[in-house]
């Protein structure tokens, strides 16, 4: 047989489009060509399956060898492919039977001995197979052994693990097909001893570490509640950002499908991570000199930022106003839609960005205004230009506005936390969760117009007191909105059906900086 085809996949964006690699041998004076908008990574693959298949023991064919990557438009990165080229190249000649590689696909990085050195973004290349084949014929997937046990975690696709090319190439000719022998050192990987593998992650931060702020933590439980984004003001050393790390800790667990999601990202940047950080609400902190790529994601081809990299979980902006402005202004669409589209000269990706925004700020440059000791110099003017270094529009799309004061000395004598536990306020959470989702299928936070008026009413006095606080405050209808779904998680918390008065008014005092 002269022409041979191998499944894989390659990685574009946060997607993993399959890639068949199409191998033909022909006479003619001995080369290698890789076509099919190959990166360099890819055409250097070249050297790299010649040196593997003689070290391993087999016959390098002195022919004209043509790789087709399809589709020929697709850009194809990274050495995932030297293992599906090596097993094209032996089908071709003749050194492994065809239906060895039928309903498989393969994905590996070889060393010039012949070892397969694991990838990036194996998790997605999982998920992608369970999307496109959702039936029971759902081709086995082949990987090196670190990222095999990555890519276990997506449970409904049977992945197989092998240290070596000659070990797997051992294993597809005594079986016929791509099925695991007890016998063969190619074995299938499951779930469980991928999570079994996996370091112990350190305990999350406890809430109950956090002296006072009694009115904070009631703010930061709502948000929890109900997938709210949410800023912190207060002076340095207040405990901002003690707060926000501790945020994480008591959100409503992960379903199968965002821990899948949130699997595949971390798998795309960070491989062999995954299995550490599964069913695990990211957390992403990034310094305020972050460039709007690193934050929102960029670059040609498109990689994911920061919102996309905190998808689930929680995008932390320490010092807001030390932000580029123009940096935080893109935060605007994902914030909105829950996704970002980068777009470049011959590149579009769509990335995921469904996260929660946490932000802390100063009152003012020195931080201390407002403070009884009257150590702030600043005038009027100056803390206002500060704070304008935050869009308007951007903190309109902000639902709790938080202000926290600074700690007295007394109360951090030694046993005067009196706190509650992260476990006991994750516990209120779930169950305001479990509500919501008993009632719609989203969070309150991504209540659509019509599901806002159909499960967020207010009855007749709610409506007053809701139209003079927006005349009064010159709330937008963005404002008007974001009040009613923050009165609907306080209700869910409260165990009520219907929004209450008193839970309007409490969502009402969190919009007065707006």
């Amino acid at each position: 047989m002269t022409v041979a085809v191998v499944n894989s996949r390659a990685i574009s964006a946060a997607e993993a489009p399959e890639v068949r690699v199409e191998v033909h041998l022909a006479n003619g004076l001995p080369a290698f060509t890789v076509v099919g908008l190959a990166d360099t990574e890819v055409r250097e693959s070249r050297e790299r399956v010649r040196a593997a298949l003689q070290t391993c023991g087999f016959t390098f064919p002195a022919q004209r060898i043509t790789v087709s990557l399809a589709p020929a438009d697709l850009p194809k990165e990274s050495g995932r492919f030297d293992l599906p080229i090596a097993l094209g190249v032996l089908c071709a000649s003749g050194q492994l039977p065809p239906t060895a590689v039928a309903n498989a696909e393969f994905a590996g990085e070889l060393s010039l001995t012949g070892e397969l050195r694991p990838i990036r973004g194996a998790l997605a290349m999982a998920c992608a197979i369970a999307r496109q084949y959702p039936g029971a014929q759902r081709p086995t997937l082949f990987l090196p052994s670190p990222s095999a046990a990555e890519a276990a975690l997506a449970s409904s696709v049977a992945v197989f693990g092998a240290c070596g090319l000659l070990d797997l190439c051992a294993h597809l000719r005594h079986a016929g097909s791509p099925a695991a022998t007890d016998s063969s050192p190619v074995t299938r990987v499951d779930a469980g001893a991928a999570l079994l593998a996996a370091p112990t992650p350190p305990p999350a931060p406890d809430l109950a570490e956090v002296v006072g702020q009694a009115a904070v933590r009631r703010g930061l439980e709502i948000a929890a509640a109900g997938g709210h984004h949410a800023l912190m003001m207060g002076p340095p050393g207040a405990g901002k950002s003690m707060l926000a790390a501790r945020l994480p800790g008591i959100l409503p667990p992960m379903t199968d499908a965002e821990a899948l999601e949130a699997g595949a990202l971390i798998s795309l940047t960070r491989p062999g991570a995954v299995a550490e950080h599964w069913r695990r609400r990211p957390f992403r902190a990034p310094h305020h000199s972050s460039s709007a790529a690193a934050l929102v994601g960029g670059g040609n081809p498109p990689r994911p930022g920061e919102v996309t990299l905190a998808h689930h979980g929680v995008l932390f902006l320490d010092e807001l106003p030390e932000f580029d402005r123009r940096v935080l202004d893109m935060l605007r669409e994902p914030l909105e839609r829950g996704c970002i589209q980068i777009a470049r000269a011959g590149h579009s990706a769509t990335f995921p960005a469904c996260c929660q925004l946490v932000a802390a700020m100063n009152p003012c440059p020195c931080g201390w205004s407002g403070d009884p000791s009257g150590r702030c110099r600043c005038t009027p003017e100056k803390a206002e230009r500060y704070r304008r270094r935050v869009s308007g529009p951007l903190l309109d799309r902000i639902d709790l506005h938080l202000e926290v004061s600074p700690v007295a000395v007394r109360d951090l004598r030694p046993g005067a936390r009196h706190a509650e536990s992260s476990a006991t306020v994750a516990a209120r959470v779930r169950h305001a969760h479990r509500r919501q989702l008993a009632r719609q299928p989203v969070c309150n936070a991504r209540l659509s117009p019509p599901d806002l008026d159909r499960h967020a009413c207010l009855d007749a006095d709610g409506m007053r007191l809701l139209e003079a606080a927006c005349e009064r405050m010159h709330s937008s209808a963005r404002g008007h909105a974001q009040i009613r779904k923050v009165a609907r998680s306080i209700a869910d918390l409260a165990g009520a059906d219907a929004i209450g008065v008193q839970h309007l008014a409490e969502a009402i005092q969190y919009r007065r900086w707006c």
